[in-house]
């Protein structure tokens, strides 16, 4: 039984939840052993022709900007899979947020089998400034790890604050984890940052959750919004291709129009893990679908993440930068409006111009 139930809302199901655009069917045993069939016969995943790119993280670079409040620029540190690190200016304190935190060398139960980390994570969780705000897409084992939850739990100066769909706050209790607020879709949680206030919107996705096979589909997945006063940032979790994402660029128009600065100032898409596609296409987009997210949002710029780090499915670890490319091209894209990043680059971003109000010397 699902205690979240509305039967006045459509993605809600009396033992789960649904995806708005077609319901998801949980693939079988059968199926998975077609595809790692098939995968064998072709010799898939071909090795990689080179290594994802790394870069040295700026640790002085991320410690002064989590001190510099009101002075805080905007930036995005690519830490591997899903896992960014987002210092948003917002009132006089600022704020750090971290997506789908992953830093465990394993994305499973357990300790010696599952798909294991390629790539070690830019920074781990002690080496982090202070996080205000962890958010969760959906209880996957690489987007919603043990450890790293525990980790971040116990920095120093206190927890963050974790946001997450519905159903996954009970199994953060269990692991220590206090006060997390869960959000159905289009639901709107508000950060006060020191005299501003900041948005955090749980926004549709097309996926499905899942931590083994007795719950599927029990507790809800989805992306974020986070409309911070001089930053908006989306975090698309993971997601199949849909129209969902002209529905949200469409829920924030009024305040995402030419005055109020225009559309997000970023967007973290996933690229990756998206082959075969029969088996991917209704929970992974492939990097000419997520390009269509990109233009479906209306988004300044986009960073591709989901990829890199864990070997998946069956494309090549470093086939989503080539893909994307020339997907992008395709759409006659520059890279600037849609790449990819090194782990452990930082991106430095500009702030939102917003117009003034209209008064009466100047309407």
């Amino acid at each position: 039984m699902n205690p979240y139930y509305d039967a006045d809302k459509p993605h809600h199901r009396p033992d789960g939840f649904q995806n708005r655009y077609g319901d998801f069917t949980p693939r079988s045993v059968r199926d998975v052993l077609r595809w790692k069939r098939e995968a064998k016969r072709a010799g898939l995943p071909r090795a990689p022709l080179d290594a994802p790119p790394v870069v040295r993280p700026d640790h002085a670079f991320l410690r002064a900007n989590a001190g510099a409040g009101a002075a805080m620029q905007p930036a995005l540190t690519f830490i591997g899979h899903s896992t960014v690190l987002a210092q948003l200016p917002a009132g006089t304190r600022g704020l750090t947020v971290l997506t789908d935190p992953m830093f465990s060398d394993r994305a499973s139960p357990f300790s010696f089998a599952g798909p294991r980390r390629l790539q070690p994570p830019a920074l781990t969780a002690a080496q982090l400034p202070h996080v205000d705000l962890v958010l969760i897409s959906h209880n996957h084992y690489d987007h919603l790890d043990t450890a790293s939850v525990r980790a971040l739990a116990a920095q120093a100066g206190g927890p963050p604050l974790f946001v997450v769909p519905l159903g996954i706050g009970p199994w953060l209790a269990r692991h220590g984890v206090r006060g997390a607020v869960e959000l159905d879709w289009w639901d709107t949680h508000l950060l006060d940052t020191g005299g501003a206030v900041a948005e955090v919107t749980l926004t549709p996705a097309q996926h499905w959750s899942g931590r083994g096979l007795s719950d599927r589909l029990a507790t809800l997945w989805g992306g974020f919004a986070v409309l911070a006063p001089e930053f908006h940032l989306f975090f698309a979790g993971d997601t199949g291709y849909s129209p969902d994402f002209t529905d949200i660029r469409s829920h924030f128009a009024a305040l995402q129009g030419a005055a109020q600065g225009g559309g997000f100032d970023a967007a973290l898409i996933p690229v990756g893990a998206y082959d075969p596609r029969w088996f991917m296409r209704e929970q992974h987009v492939d990097p000419p679908e997520a390009v269509q997210i990109h233009l479906d949002l209306g988004a300044k710029r986009s960073i591709g993440i989901h990829w890199g780090t864990f070997a998946l499915t069956d494309e090549a670890l470093d086939q989503p930068p080539r893909h994307l490319a020339a997907a992008r091209a395709a759409q006659g894209l520059a890279e600037t409006d849609f790449s990819v990043m090194a782990i452990g680059e930082t991106r430095r971003l500009p702030r939102r111009t917003t117009s003034p109000s209209p008064t009466k010397d100047n309407a």
